[in-house]
């Protein structure tokens, strides 16, 4: 995957400014590391007269295929072999826009301490992009960049095979742009069009692409004639943040045609709220669930930690913003839920070192499972209910017996306070899934007998409002491993060890 950028000049203004520009020195080739590959800058050519600056991408196919599989995570199509041998590597994508966007940063947000008179002054600019897929082909191609200020938009579209020109064309063209623009105009303007042309990104599109788009789009996106294409191909289509993301630039548009800030026009709603108002929105009780995990996984000086049956990810996302977890791992036995999950955390455009703190694995939870031991706390959120409960001794064999984490943290909802929400009917459980939900004193049962067979303190905390005569919503207990049995193999029981068995 490549592509240049040169410039001309004069002995006044020497061409090699935009070494200084692009924060890349002419002398020296330099490489980058990215999620998929490689990214290599070098200069053809570097003189007053002439220069050029050219950016190589080596894509690692394998990590392609680790971090994003089909259309949209990849780009390839669903087949087998698609994912192995595709154009990846060679045409001009959301693959080459993202090293861009990493490589001439600076560049790109019009940063330039060295040279900064230079910023914003047009320069002549030609950009060459050798192998650029265009869903919609060169029409298309010219009817993006035209309105941008290019004096020249050529799409040359590039035969299936020069030796067959019956065969007849490809998806792809040779772009040529030619014209005197600010160079991080210009880099914006490649930052959002080129996966726009592809019309697929290898990555999950989630909302915050909607400020990414509006940043690189400032000054030019608002009144483009194909910005509803623009913004639909950039954000893949996810109609929400299409929605989200046209109003927003309709706002811009009116504010710049009165000529006034955009914090001005839309003033309808104060950005913050008086104490009253937001004493009316109380804390979700799931995020308050996740607040008394989180404390008691601090005060336990909890570093490794299990999420077991993680769902969709949203515990492990909160542990991620905490330095003090060194390692999370999320199991849960669905794989749907899993890929939700991952795309939540961003997975495949996780940095490499925040990637090295999380991962995510299927397995049972009534399955003994190796890859569980050793850890300094494990987390069952709202996750023993959702078994039948004869299924409950594997589950304690393989957490509390196998694994034998020295921390480990249960909620589960408190039934007796079912009576307080208006909307449940009576009789009925929270959720349609749920086999069972405990009054206190059933949990507090279980609890004790489970930390008495496996070597473990118990203590309970309650979740949520704790009303004087239901008790809280959400009752959790907390096992902490008693010193005389850490290292060792507790007792278990014949019913444990033969549903473990069975399981």
């Amino acid at each position: 995957m490549f592509m240049t950028i040169s410039t001309t000049g004069t002995q006044e203004r020497p061409a090699t400014d935009l070494g200084f520009l692009l924060h890349k020195h002419p002398d020296r080739k330099q490489s980058f590391s990215t999620s998929h590959g490689t990214a290599h800058v070098l200069y053809p050519e570097a003189n007053a007269e002439r220069c050029t600056a050219a950016l190589l991408l080596e894509v690692d196919p394998v990590a392609l295929v680790r971090r994003g599989k089909g259309k949209g995570r990849g780009g390839s199509p669903d087949l087998a072999l698609a994912q192995y041998v595709n154009d990846r590597p060679y045409a001009a994508s959301s693959l080459l826009a993202v090293a861009l966007s990493t490589v001439f940063k600076s560049a790109l947000h019009g940063v330039c301490n060295a040279r900064p008179e230079r910023v914003e002054q047009p320069m002549p600019l030609r950009i060459e992009v050798p192998a650029l897929p265009a869903r919609g082909g060169a029409e298309l191609v010219r009817s993006l960049f035209a309105p941008l200020g290019w004096s020249t938009v050529e799409a040359v579209p590039v035969p299936l095979d020069a030796q067959f020109p019956e065969w007849g064309e490809s998806r792809y063209v040779q772009l040529t742009l030619e014209g005197e623009l600010r160079l991080a105009d210009a880099l914006r303007h490649l930052y959002v069009l080129l996966p726009v042309l592809d019309d697929s990104k290898h990555y999950w599109v989630s909302p915050d692409e909607v400020d990414k788009l509006l940043r690189a789009g400032e000054g030019w996106l608002p009144s483009h004639p194909e910005q509803k294409l623009i913004t639909s191909r950039y954000l893949s289509r996810r109609w929400g943040l299409t929605r989200q993301a046209t109003q927003r630039l309709e706002l811009a548009r009116l504010a710049d045609a009165d000529d006034i800030a955009v914090e001005e026009l839309d003033n309808a709603v104060a950005e913050e709220s008086g104490p009253a108002e937001a004493d009316e929105r109380p804390t979700p009780l799931a995020e308050q669930r996740r607040e008394a995990i989180l404390g008691a996984l601090r005060a336990a000086g909890a570093g490794r930690v299990l999420d077991l049956g993680c769902g969709q990810g949203q515990l492990v996302q909160v542990l991620l913003k905490d330095v003090k977890f060194t390692e999370i791992v999320g199991v849960d036995v669905s794989v749907r839920a899993l890929t939700i999950a991952s795309r939540r955390l961003g997975l495949d455009r996780m940095g490499e070192r925040q990637a090295e703190r999380v991962s995510l694995i299927q397995g049972s939870l009534t399955y003994t499972d190796k890859r569980l031991t050793g850890y300094d706390a494990a987390v069952l959120s709202e996750v023993i209910e959702h078994l039948d409960l004869p299924r409950l001794p594997a589950l304690e064999y393989a957490v509390f017996g196998a694994a034998r984490p020295r921390t480990v943290i249960v909620t589960t909802p408190n039934v007796e306070y079912n009576v307080r929400w208006e909307t449940l009917p009576a009789g009925h459980v929270r959720h349609g899934d749920h086999r069972f939900e405990w009054t206190r004193e059933e949990f507090r049962g279980w609890a004790g007998e489970v930390a008495e067979r496996h070597g473990y303190g118990v203590e309970f905390v309650p979740v949520g409002p704790d009303d004087p005569e239901v008790g809280p919503p959400t009752q959790m207990a907390v096992f902490t491993m008693t010193p005389v049995h850490e290292n060792t193999t507790p007792t278990t029981s014949d019913e444990a060890k033969k549903e473990a068995k069975a399981a």
